[in-house]
């Protein structure tokens, strides 16, 4: 199986907010068929992730692969990088230049130089699920399929706020990425996921309690291997969700597609929660006939679509053996 790593230059970009970038180099592997050869699955990646979903350091090697489930002997894997999320080298120190919606609008962009008009699937959790949502609202014919895990189409005020206090900690710490990741992990895990784990013991070696030196470890981890330019730029993209922003209201935007939607949501997510993905497909039920919501169930929080892949991959297979039987 080829993971081919390529880039492409999008030229004279101008965000939402009005800045012009001149050239902004849009990063991206292509693994499983040749472009333009089979069905393409799109796939966005989460906050500190990138465009390596396979391979030696895949981090989605559990679903994606050969006789995987996004099977590529079938299909065309493609994954963007998101400009300035540091895997390629490339920064972007004015993060607030930025929203999700001009990273859809780059992807866009992406595919369009690549003379992809359509894909298969657009598939993505967190953050990257929640620009999949911009991609559909932007172009509505775009893929077939959308399937946005653990995430949402906007940025709830519960959202928003724990977004800004990761701002604070970003721009005021004296250990910005440790300090940042240390509350972020509380925002992905849950008290019955950290109550599971640790039962309140105590590491002897440091005198202190496991869940304590637990985060310090987390933080310490992503220090070494993330830049804080990036950082800012993500919980800036990951605040800024929002379809309707500056533009129509839900039900029309979404009434202008065809595309299959499968929501997936996690019972336990305090970040995504599932009352509001819940909500969405019962206002797209209203309207849309092919709309679909399942749920992870897991104690884990919101990075249980990280940590329950056999959940993931049954809920997916059932999706992707439809799909084929369909084509």
């Amino acid at each position: 199986m080829e993971n081919i790593s390529n880039s492409i230059n999008i030229q004279n970009f101008t965000t939402e907010n009005g800045v012009v970038y001149h050239s902004l180099p849009l990063t991206f592997t292509i693994s499983g068929l040749p472009l333009h050869s089979a069905p393409i699955v799109l796939v966005n990646h989460a906050l500190t992730g990138n465009a390596e979903v396979t391979g030696e350091n895949g981090w989605w090697n559990d679903l994606i692969g050969p006789d995987r489930t996004i099977d590529t002997n079938i299909y065309t894997v493609l994954a963007f990088n998101v400009p300035g999320n540091g895997n390629d080298t490339f920064f972007i120190e004015n993060y607030q230049d930025f929203t999700a919606r001009d990273i859809a609008r780059i992807f866009i962009k992406g595919l369009k130089l690549l003379d992809v008009e359509q894909v298969h699937t657009i598939i993505g959790g967190s953050v990257g699920g929640g620009i999949a949502w911009e991609i559909l609202a932007l172009e509505p014919n775009i893929t077939q399929n959308l399937i946005p895990i653990a995430t949402d189409w906007k940025s709830t005020d519960w959202m928003i706020a724990n977004c800004y206090l990761q701002e604070q900690i970003l721009n005021n710490s004296s250990k910005p990425i440790e300090d940042a990741r240390i509350h972020a992990m509380l925002c992905y895990r849950s008290p019955e996921s950290f109550k599971e784990k640790f039962q309140r013991t105590i590491n002897e070696n440091l005198s202190i309690f496991n869940i304590e030196s637990w985060l310090a470890h987390h933080g310490e981890k992503l220090q070494k291997r993330y830049q804080l330019s990036s950082y800012k730029l993500m919980n800036q993209l990951l605040k800024t969700i929002d379809i309707t922003r500056n533009s129509h209201d839900f039900k029309t935007l979404m009434s202008k597609t065809n595309a299959t939607i499968h929501i997936i949501g996690i019972n336990s997510d305090l970040f995504f929660t599932p009352k509001e993905n819940r909500e969405t497909y019962e206002e797209l039920k209203r309207f849309k006939d092919n709309v679909y919501y399942s749920e992870i169930d897991s104690i884990h929080g919101h990075d249980a679509f990280l940590i329950e892949y056999k959940q993931l991959d049954h809920l997916l297979a059932d999706i992707f053996k439809a799909e084929t039987i369909k084509r």
